[in-house]
């Protein structure tokens, strides 16, 4: 059976890239950390925002990293086991988690910000000029 997909009109080239992150997407099924995504209404002169907020409790700073790769953002988060503490019961596990959040070309990151176990990472996209282009026809025979 065939799969009919949005992105296979001929009008639309190019986007296979796009179909892949996708399918990548569609499959990563882990809940943890559980996260927010809210639009902040543009305000004093600054554009329109994206916040990402991800519940981190018992995380540090130093045992999380955003970063940006390849269009995507990536946060991690990683805690090691304290050798040294001995449990009578153990419902909190040390563990470690990636969201991995594909942004539109164009997006930026404006700010990381750790605060009472969520960190919020806020996205903008400067608004881009309109670009027509006029492209030559060159005429042979």
């Amino acid at each position: 059976m065939t799969r009919l997909n949005p992105l296979s009109s001929p009008l639309l080239l190019g986007f296979d890239q796009i179909e892949r992150t996708l399918e990548r997407i569609a499959k990563s099924g882990d809940g943890y950390p559980p996260y927010n995504v809210e639009r902040l209404a543009a305000a004093d002169g600054e554009p329109e925002r994206l916040r990402i907020t991800l519940a981190v409790a018992g995380f540090t700073s130093e045992q999380l990293g955003v970063t940006l790769e390849e269009g995507k953002l990536v946060i991690r988060g990683r805690q090691m086991d304290d050798g040294s503490r001995i449990y009578l019961h153990r419902g909190i596990a040390a563990r470690q988690f990636q969201r991995v959040f594909v942004l539109a070309e164009g997006m930026e990151v404006a700010s990381a910000d750790l605060s009472h176990g969520l960190l919020t990472v806020d996205l903008i996209r400067p608004q881009a000029e309109p670009a027509v282009r006029k492209i030559d026809i060159v005429a042979r025979g």
